[in-house]
């Protein structure tokens, strides 16, 4: 019985899905260690079952499918934990393709550097014709680190990232199902997991590639998110209950949406490729003022599924 379990939360991405679990099937160096594969189906219709079902003979370990009908990141999350009691818990997004040596190396930070968290560097991938904000949108949906693995003082996303259950993933539901249709329940577990004292990791081995749908490579999208992103760390501070904490966040946010708005809306004038990180950097900041209840951008869950069922292509039966 190996001691690391790996969940993918899936939506309806059958093919996206398939990449990400062959390219689990093909790690190397990890032994017998790898005890399961989690696939959590977050669909109500339950369409990522045949696709489990096809690949299972492929898997160098038990491949368990969960269907978890109520749409929410968190609520998806919490459902793969449900079905291992690993000590470690790996999370791999469907979107994302883990290089063979992934495993292997978030392992080997993990007991290099004592983390209870440690994350993994990733390759944005967008398609070919996104035009002009190419470059920004790659980084956008990629992840830098340091270029040696060990320690770090602050944590990034869930997806590419291994846990240790004891400590990073207390309770039998560790994320905050609030948070299932905006997003945002890493930043809750890993603010409180830093509170108590935790230690994060970076490993700089661990690379997997993260493949941008066409709906989500758009600037439109990227700021939406840029601007959740802002949001945090008003959001933390207010959890904790800390007024001045969020008024400093706030006065923070001001500063960098005057600064930045001015620089993005100069280079805006004069077509600069390098506006959209500045726009980001404004959407950031205006993240840090309005972080209240109803300003929350919503990516997941239900509005997700909503959108794809208006996307979904309509049968000949169905016309």
């Amino acid at each position: 019985m190996g001691d690391v379990a790996v969940i993918v939360p899936t939506m309806r991405r059958p093919d996206s899905l398939r990449r990400a679990l062959q390219s689990l099937f093909a790690q190397t160096g990890v032994g017998e260690r790898l005890d399961a594969i989690i696939v959590v189906d977050n669909d109500p219709a339950g369409t990522a079952e045949s696709t489990v079902a096809q690949l299972d003979p492929a898997s160098p370990c038990p491949l368990i499918y969960r269907h978890e009908p109520r749409p929410g990141v968190a609520t998806a999350r919490n459902a793969g934990l449900l079905m291992t009691d690993t000590p470690l818990i790996a999370f791999l997004d469907d979107d994302e393709a883990a290089s063979p040596g992934w495993l292997a190396a978030l392992l080997q930070a993990q007991a290099g550097t004592g983390s209870d968290v440690v994350f993994g560097p990733i390759a944005g991938r967008v398609p070919d014709d996104t035009g002009w904000p190419t470059p920004y949108l790659e980084r956008f949906f990629g992840r830098e680190g340091p270029a040696q693995t060990g320690l770090i003082d602050h944590s990034y996303g869930c997806g590419n990232s291994l846990m240790v259950r004891a400590s990073a993933l207390p309770g039998p539901a560790p994320f905050d199902a609030a948070a299932d249709q905006s997003g945002g329940e890493d930043d809750v577990l890993f603010a409180a997991l830093k509170a108590r004292g935790g230690r994060f990791g970076w490993a700089a081995d661990a690379w997997v590639e993260e493949f941008a749908p066409p709906h989500r490579a758009t600037m439109r999208y990227a700021l939406a998110r840029a601007f959740a992103y802002g949001q945090g760390p008003s959001q933390t501070a207010a959890k904790a209950g800390d007024p001045l904490g969020v008024l400093r966040w706030m006065a923070i946010g001001v500063g960098q949406t005057g600064v930045w708005g001015l620089a993005a809306l100069a280079l805006t004038v004069i077509n600069h490729p390098s506006r959209a990180q500045l726009m980001d950097r404004t959407a950031r900041g205006l993240g840090k003022v309005f972080w209240m209840k109803g300003f929350e951008p919503h990516f997941y869950g239900a509005r997700e599924l909503a959108r794809l069922d208006r996307t979904a292509p309509v049968s000949p039966s169905a016309a």
